[in-house]
Parts: C-alpha cells; sequence; structure tokens
C-alpha cells in the first residue's frame, strides 16, 4: 500500500494506487470531507509540453470532465470533482469508486460464453451508451479494459471522456510513419481522423459482441497498419463462421453494427438492445448454466432476470431548416428600465459564466431573460435573437448538442426572414447546425447544411478566408466518415493546398490534412 502524504485539493486522501496505463494512474482513496470511498484518477501529465498546450490541455479537460458529469446512469462511475493543479502539471478526475472484474477477464480464445452472457454484457452497455448519447456524450474507447462487471452482475463502462481528453481516440502519424491510437476495437472513421459520433461507440460494441461470442478479435494483423487496412477495408467475418450455435439473427445484428457507414449500422444504442432483448432471459428466469470455468464469475444476466430497462430512444431530430414562412415584423413596444436591465445584467452575467467555461449555467441565465423579452418584444426582435443566438452558442459550447440544434434552426429561419439567406447571422447559425448535426451521427443532414452555408460564405469572400476553410474541412472529414473516400480526397487535397499558402506547411491544421492524405494514399492497392 502505498500513500500520499499530501491530500488532493486539501480533502482526496490517496490510499492505494490500483492501476496505472496510457491515461495516468488511478488510486483508491478518500473523499475526507464526506468520508466516502473513491477513485481518483491522475491525468497523464506528459500530454503538455509548452505553456500554450498546458492551457489547452486545462480547456479540454475541464468541458470533459464537465459533460461527462452530465451522464446519469447507474452504469457509469459519478464524476465527483475535477481539480487542475497549476501549472496544469496534476490533473485528477474524482470518481465513484467501483469494485468488479474485467471484462478482459471474461474472454478467452478457447473459452466463448455462453450466449446469454454475451448478450447481457452487450446489452447492457447499450442501456449506458443510450443514456450517454442523449447527452450526448461519446465514449471514443469502448474496449474490454474499460469495462466492469460488479458482483452482482451489473455492467459500468469506464472513462467517459478520457479518450477526447488526451486525443487517443484517433490514430496519427508519428514522426516515424509509426501509429498511435489504433487498437482493435476502432471504427474507421475514427481510423481515419474524421467525424466521430455516437455510431463510433456502437462500431466498438459490435467488435466487443463478435469477441464475446466467438473468443477472436474480428480482424487480426501483424501490424498497425494492416489492421487499420482491414478495419477500414475487409467485410468482417461472420460470426457463425466460428460459432454455429449463435442465432442468424444475432450474427446480423453484429454485422450491422460492423458496417463501415456510420449511417448504415443501427440508429442508436436503444434499437440494438430491443434486437438483443429476445435472446436474453426473461424476468423470474433461472440463472444460466455454465461451465467450471465461469464458476465463480459476476452472472451479467441477473439484471435481466431482474429487468433494468434503458433510456427510451429520444424524439427525432427536426429537419434541417427550409424557410419558407412571410417575413414576420417584429413587435414594437417599448421597452420598459427593468427589462432594459434584466437584458443588460443577463449578457453581462452569461458573459462572466462563460469565461469561467460555465455553459450550462450561461445558457440558464439567459434562458430566463429570453422568456420575459420575448413576451416585451417579440422573438424576433434584434435583442431577442441576440440573446438567443448566444444561448445556443452556450449550449454548443458546453457539448449539448441536442438542445442547441433545433434553437440554431430556427435562428436560421428568424434571420433569414430579418435579412435574407445570406445575411451572416443566418450562415453561421446554418453552419453550427451543421456542426450539431455531425455532432450527432446526422452526417447526410450535417454535409447539406455545411454545403449550403459555404455557397454563401464563398458568395461573400471567396473559398480561403478562415470560415469557408473551416468548412471545407468538415465536409471532408464527414465524407471520410461515410466511407466516400474519393469524395473525401477531392475536398481535401485542394483544402491542403490552399492551407499551405494561407498558414504554412508548420501549421497544425495543415499537417492534420496531411497526415489524412497521407495515409489515404498508403491505403491504396
Amino acid at each position: 500500500m502505498t500513500v500520499r502524504a499530501e491530500p488532493i485539493a486539501g480533502r482526496y486522501e490517496l490510499v492505494e494506487e490500483i492501476n496505472s496505463g496510457g491515461m495516468g494512474q488511478v488510486w483508491r482513496g478518500y473523499d475526507g470531507v464526506l468520508d466516502r470511498e473513491v477513485a481518483v484518477k491522475l491525468i497523464r501529465p506528459d500530454v503538455a509540453g509548452t505553456p500554450e498546450e498546458a492551457d489547452e490541455f486545462a480547456k479540454r479537460f475541464r468541458r470533459e470532465a464537465r459533460v461527462t458529469a452530465r451522464v446519469q446512469h447507474h452504469g457509469v462511475p459519478q464524476v465527483y470533482d475535477a481539480v487542475l493543479d497549476r501549472p496544469h502539471d496534476q490533473v485528477y478526475l474524482v470518481m465513484e469508486y467501483v469494485r468488479g472484474t474485467s471484462l478482459r477477464a471474461f474472454i478467452q480464445p478457447d473459452r466463448p460464453l455462453p450466449i446469454d452472457w454475451a448478450v447481457a454484457i452487450a446489452a447492457q452497455i447499450c442501456t449506458v451508451l443510450s443514456h450517454a448519447h442523449a447527452v450526448p456524450v461519446v465514449h471514443r474507447d469502448l474496449k474490454p479494459d474499460n469495462v466492469l462487471v460488479t458482483e452482482d452482475g451489473a455492467v459500468k463502462l469506464l472513462d467517459f471522456g478520457i479518450a477526447a481528453i488526451l486525443r487517443t481516440d484517433v490514430t496519427r502519424l508519428t514522426g516515424t510513419g509509426g501509429l498511435v491510437g489504433t487498437h482493435h476495437y476502432m471504427s474507421p472513421e475514427q481510423i481515419q481522423a474524421a467525424q466521430v459520433s455516437p455510431h463510433s461507440d456502437l462500431y466498438a460494441l459490435g467488435c466487443l459482441l463478435h469477441e464475446l461470442l466467438t473468443g477472436r478479435h474480428v480482424f487480426a494483423a501483424a501490424t498497425g497498419f494492416q489492421l487499420m487496412y482491414r478495419h477500414v477495408k475487409e467485410p468482417p467475418p461472420a460470426v457463425r463462421q466460428w460459432r454455429t450455435d449463435v442465432p442468424e439473427e444475432l450474427e446480423r445484428l453484429v454485422l450491422e453494427l460492423l458496417a463501415k457507414v456510420p449511417e448504415q449500422r443501427p440508429p442508436d444504442a436503444y434499437a440494438v438492445h430491443q434486437r438483443l432483448l429476445p435472446f436474453l432471459p426473461p424476468p423470474g428466469a433461472e440463472p444460466p448454466t455454465v461451465g467450471p470455468e465461469l464458476s465463480g464469475m459476476p452472472d451479467p444476466t441477473l439484471l435481466y432476470r431482474r429487468p433494468n430497462a434503458p433510456r427510451p430512444a429520444p424524439a427525432p431530430a427536426p429537419p434541417a431548416s427550409t424557410v419558407e414562412e412571410p417575413a414576420t415584423p417584429p413587435v414594437v413596444v417599448r421597452v420598459d428600465t427593468a427589462l432594459r436591465n434584466a437584458i443588460r445584467d443577463a449578457l453581462a452575467e452569461s458573459t462572466e459564466l462563460l469565461e469561467q467555461d460555465r455553459y450550462a449555467q450561461a445558457a440558464e441565465v439567459l434562458e430566463n431573460v429570453i422568456a420575459l423579452a420575448g413576451d416585451a418584444l417579440g422573438m424576433e426582435s434584434r435583442q431577442v435573437l441576440v440573446l438567443r443566438a448566444r444561448r445556443a452558442a452556450s449550449l454548443l459550447f458546453g457539448g449539448d448538442y441536442r438542445r442547441a440544434l433545433p434553437e440554431f434552426d430556427a435562428l436560421v429561419g428568424a434571420y433569414t426572414r430579418v435579412g435574407g439567406a445570406g445575411n451572416p447571422d443566418a450562415v453561421d447559425c446554418l453552419r453550427q447546425a451543421a456542426y450539431c448535426r455531425a455532432e450527432l451521427g446526422q452526417a447526410t443532414a450535417a454535409l447539406r447544411q455545411f454545403r449550403q452555408a459555404l455557397d454563401h460564405v464563398r458568395d461573400d469572400g471567396g473559398d480561403a478566408n478562415q470560415t469557408a476553410l473551416d468548412i471545407r474541412r468538415s465536409i471532408g472529414l464527414l465524407l471520410l466518415s461515410e466511407g466516400r473516400e474519393a469524395e473525401a480526397v477531392a475536398e481535401l487535397q485542394p483544402l491542403h493546398d490552399d492551407l499551405l499558402l494561407v498558414y504554412g506547411a508548420d501549421d497544425e491544421e495543415t499537417r492534420e490534412i496531411a497526415d489524412i492524405l497521407t495515409r489515404l494514399r498508403r491505403q491504396q492497392p
């Protein structure tokens, strides 16, 4: 046992180091204020080599910790605190401490799991993902090492947000041409450094379920590049090739989860859970019979014999905005002093909160005054549109894409009615709506909106201004995530040429696009 001399933030005593790996160290500890056991994760400090990188890492850490803390489900260890010591070389997440057996211990090459055990584990993961994706939070690093099964058979998903904090959720080339980030559970779009969405977690779930049923990885390869190529290009092997007692419908589900194009996978985790239900033991069923090799292991079917339902599927997202309504003139009224002061105070308070990265609170402050101002001035008055746009941006910055999307769509319509489709505010909101849709996995609609926004930006300022470059990058990465590689190259190659001219070869974004193009060329037969 190792005890750290000084408590973290004056209250978290580190008692025992229980794990150490790529993300840093994990300690068992105690919260001295609430007198409860906690897990304290020391995030690897070597990701920040310069003061600028340290500041960027600090912002990313705070954002991901806050977004992850919004996932309210018993299958996710709750985030209690996030501690960031200056100068950012000691960064801690304080979380619920969970005792359990790693899913890695359940997987043996010569011992595939009973079908109902494998399905019960996958179904519980779906339950957790349905809640996380509703935020939305994408895990980005779903693998056996990040799954625990507790003594009562409950599945816990660990390390939400850690991959995004450390940026280990995409592949990249090192200076020697080696790959960082590739592993057996990474989706094609992550391998290609394209848009990550909830569908990326579904691909990783397909890899896990295939391995639980067969005891084998979906793909194996001698090198990282070969493994990457197989995930991106080769069709996955059928489960029944290795195990004939797996039902055909279950095999079909695994193959759909492993589709190369994200939108060809099942629509969401809830839909996957529904298709797993027929293979789960019904409520009140007797415990399944297992061999001696699983004796003493937690039984993951327990929660289905004692039902544990997932979050229902969310309502379908609204379609991309098309503006056909006639222009509605804003309401003209006299603004009283109290309302004027309320608007001024809300703008000032939200500015202060945004500077502190407290996005949810900023959105709430603005929402309260929007209701008052909308009643008095009209929802499309200049003052109210400013408030609404700031609230939508607060939700976006906080990662709450599902709530931000309908507001950006509505703002596109409002600004278009006020100033026409080319109105810079309308174009900016159109672009932000596209970004929300991309994050929510609605690639087709996102591409359409990005292209509409790009047309307006090009008309106004050409092809190489910063906004146009950002939109072109988003379009290229979305095309790549959809498996439309030729179209992606057609977008990314001229983008790279323009980035070279505007920012030079050493610019981070120039290098990123060059890296993607290099990887695509290496994959050509």
